[in-house]
């Protein structure tokens, strides 16, 4: 991470020893967590007191979609909770608080009225109550909601994936019998299946209980809908599955005639098939979430007055001095404060060795002790841990759409009445024009309804999104919205921040060069002596270069710091100045004594530092950071996808160049401040390019929000929420390659699923409405139409199940 010094010098005030900064100041005033990623900003509002209908949760999610500051708003009503991803300097915090709040009071008052989209006025008012937002909470599936399967035993992962699971056997297994009995069945097979009594009847017999049971969802999916007089996924598939099912008891009881009840078992069957593997597939993910959960150790060992007590983990508070002895989990996230040890951290960054830690270095929460005992001071807490952040990032993205989706959701909604009205129009047609009757009219009109349902469509987006962040998840890439995952498989230029991303972010000194009759010792002594209270990289290793070679260094009086250049004191009665050229200049010290060796130290990748003592240039600092060996794979990589890659730092022109030049840099920004980086992000932007901003997550906060994709490497102990799009655990620069192929892989995954989505039902759809009779007699009958469209589903389904198969280093 560059920070002010990389261009100069902190200020001195700084963050302090082991804090950490937060970008966008105090905690919103709604609750929840942010999201960010481009200007947008994601964030849970709290929506208690609407009704559990998805009809009311379908009018909140349009009403907020209408204004244009808003990208997406997904409502969870299991969770009490609407999710909405928008653009703060377009629309406030409290004017949505505002909206939500008016309309949730609205849908309240007429629970049993229609519904009419709200009209609140986009006012600023402080939301009278405070969203909360839950760590561990479920995440509603995105089609529960289209469906109506918000019942109370089904809006739980376990509970649902038990229920549809159930309901698929029951209807499976009679839809089997009826189809291998049918004359569709017999045809393939090539053989009559003897049956004990009338075939219709045995049908009847069969398809009642698989109807009524597995249909249930959807049925009462539909009532609710229409009951609120609007039309969803759910309306369509109880039509496509009644219409077919009651015209068949019909026939079978009151006119005879031919029968469709595998079309109306076989539809449902294969839609439940689906609904069943997507959930399943949900809950593996959830499962992972547990699991990670289940890595917390449920007690710590608490010192109060030298005493150790052992306490549940939930009573440990900030700053309690904790005990974790070998063997044992760290309880919570903090710092060591007593005792060396090394510590296992593979489960939550993936590091493969133990890392050191001494007296002043961070501790994750759930990571393992495997040496010494060690005494730490709690830092983070509850839903402030690491682990906590990394559940509800996973659990956040899931709760988003990508982009894509929208045009799916539009596409789908216009389905609804299209595959209705196409269904009567193909019966009218056939029946008043077409002089074929009634049963061939029929058989038309629910093939082309039964068809043109967008079980797939619905499926297409979704499911891949829930397969790819778990995939991410498990390999330590946190991808906190579907936005992020498709914008990061559209990013043309990677700007990469260079201290701590590209290099070690642990600099020494590498060159110590006296002027003016000063000697080496004395020129660091002075410049450690004014340096000894910044808590800034550089000047800790100018500090800690010090004191391999002195013992004790001098006091200071009447610091001043120069932000962005350097800092000013007396020490031992003269006075100091550390810093750069700039603050040299303005200082009018002229640094023609130190000419040729500056001429020479340009020529290297390190960072220049002067030391003037009264007016005069006393010496010069040369300090480099080694280049971590990733960072050339990643460059590489990038490259070879066709990607620009481009470097931002506060270092010279020169120690930038050079560093450009080693590892294969397109472009390089030199001499920029932290404030300053943003504006290269839009520097690039403007080019027409879409950029990722990799940074540390902290103090790059800036730059990660204006790019397209902010990336925060390395984020460890502070996976800053306020940052990236993307969080990657391991400071890993090749991790940035494999969170675009993982983008790319899963937009590819969306891609095909639409294709597949739309490709049976362009097809089938104009066969089922009778289109090539008169030419070809060709007439899809609905049990064909309900294999095909069923085909469609499975095939989207498994499609974005095998993206879960995929292994991070292949992608």
């Amino acid at each position: 991470m560059d920070r002010d010094r990389d261009s100069g010098h902190e200020s001195h005030g700084g963050k302090g020893h082991g804090g950490h900064e937060t970008h966008g100041g105090p905690p919103p005033p709604g609750g929840g967590r942010y999201v960010t990623g481009g200007r947008y900003v994601t964030k849970d509002f709290r929506i208690e007191g609407i009704p559990k209908h998805p009809a009311y949760a379908e009018e909140l999610e349009k009403m907020l979609r209408r204004n244009p500051y808003v990208q997406d708003a997904r409502v969870d009503l299991d969770a009490v909770k609407v999710t909405v991803t928008y653009d703060p300097s377009g629309i406030s915090e409290e004017q949505l608080n505002k909206v939500i709040f008016e309309r949730c009071c609205e849908c309240k008052c007429h629970e049993h009225a229609h519904i009419h989209p709200g009209s609140a006025r986009m006012e600023e008012q402080v939301a009278p109550e405070k969203p909360e937002h839950a760590a561990h909470e479920h995440v509603a599936p995105a089609w529960q909601s289209e469906y109506g399967l918000e019942s109370e035993h089904a809006a739980h992962g376990p509970e649902m994936v038990t229920a549809l699971r159930n309901a698929f056997i029951v209807s499976a297994i009679p839809t089997f019998i009826i189809l291998i009995t049918s004359p569709v069945g017999e045809f393939f097979i090539r053989r009559s299946i003897p049956l004990p009594f009338d075939r219709n009847i045995f049908h009847f017999v069969l398809a009642t209980p698989a109807v009524f049971y597995g249909g249930w969802f959807f049925f009462t999916g539909a009532y609710r809908a229409l009951r609120q007089r609007t039309a969803n996924m759910a309306v369509l598939v109880s039509i496509a599955v009644l219409a077919a099912y009651l015209y068949s008891v019909a026939a079978t009881f009151l006119f005879g005639g031919e029968t469709f009840y595998e079309a109306a078992t076989l539809l449902l069957t294969f839609v439940l098939l689906g609904h069943w593997l997507e959930m399943a597939a949900r809950g593996r993910t959830n499962e992972a979430i547990q699991a990670l959960l289940d890595l917390t150790p449920q007690t710590a060992n608490r010192v109060t007055d030298g005493e150790v007590e052992t306490v549940p983990v939930e009573q440990v508070a900030a700053d309690d001095i904790l005990l974790v002895r070998p063997g044992e989990k760290v309880p919570v996230d903090g710092r060591v404060t007593e005792g060396t040890t090394s510590i296992n951290e593979s489960m939550i960054t993936g590091e493969s060795l133990p890392v050191g830690k001494k007296v002043g270095d961070p501790v994750i929460g759930a990571t393992i002790n495997q040496e010494g005992s060690i005494r730490m001071v709690a830092e983070k807490v509850g839903e402030d841990t690491t682990l906590n952040q990394i559940v509800a990032l996973i659990q956040a993205a899931q709760r988003t759409r990508a982009p894509v989706q929208r045009i799916i959701d539009r596409v789908a909604a216009w389905l609804v009445p299209v595959a209705v009205g196409g269904g009567t129009a193909a019966f009218l047609i056939w029946l008043v024009l077409g002089g074929k009757g009634a049963v061939f009219a029929l058989t038309a009109g629910i093939a082309t309804i039964i068809i043109a349902c967008p079980d797939a469509l619905a499926l297409a987006t979704p499911i891949a999104i829930v397969v790819g962040t778990g995939l991410g998840a498990r390999q330590g890439i946190l991808v906190k919205s579907a936005l992020a995952l498709e914008g990061a498989a559209r990013i043309q230029t990677v700007l990469f921040d260079k201290t701590g991303t590209l290099t070690e972010g642990k600099p020494e000194v590498r060159e110590v060069v006296a002027l003016s009759g000063f000697g080496e010792e004395a020129l660091l002594r002075s410049a450690a002596a004014l340096e000894v209270g910044s808590e800034h990289i550089l000047a800790r290793a100018i500090v800690d270069a010090a004191r391999e070679r002195i013992k004790e260094l001098p006091t200071t009086s009447d610091f001043r710091a120069e932000p962005g250049r350097g800092a000013v004191a007396i020490v031992e009665g003269r006075e100091i100045a550390v810093g750069n050229a700039t603050l040299m200049e303005e200082r009018g010290v002229s640094l023609e004594p130190a000419a040729a060796e500056l001429t020479r130290l340009k020529k290297q990748p390190l960072t220049i530092i002067f030391v003037e003592v009264d007016g005069s240039v006393a010496g010069i600092l040369g300090l480099a950071d080694r280049i971590r060996p990733e960072s050339r794979e990643a460059i590489s990589a990038l490259k070879e996808m066709g990607i620009e890659v481009a470097m931002v730092t506060g270092d010279n022109r020169a120690t930038a160049e050079a560093v450009a030049a080693e590892l294969g840099f397109d472009r390089v920004f030199a001499e920029v401040l932290p404030a300053q980086k943003a504006e290269k992000v839009k520097e690039l932007q403007s080019e027409g390019k879409n950029v990722a901003m990799v940074g540390d997550g902290i103090n790059d906060a800036p730059a990660l929000v204006q790019a397209n994709t902010g990336i925060a490497i390395g984020a460890g102990t502070d996976v800053a929420v306020e940052s990236g799009a993307i969080v990657l655990m391991k400071n890993d620069p090749r991790d940035v390659v494999a969170a675009i192929k993982l983008g790319t892989l899963v937009l590819r995954k969306i891609r095909q699923n639409i294709f597949w989505a739309i490709a049976y039902n362009t097809v089938a759809l104009p066969i089922a409405a009778g289109v090539l009779y008169p030419a070809f007699g060709l007439l899809l009958s609905p049990g064909i139409a309900a294999f095909a469209m069923s085909a469609s589903t499975i095939t989207v389904t498994v499609n974005s199940i095998l993206l879960g198969r995929r292994r991070i280093q292949k992608l």
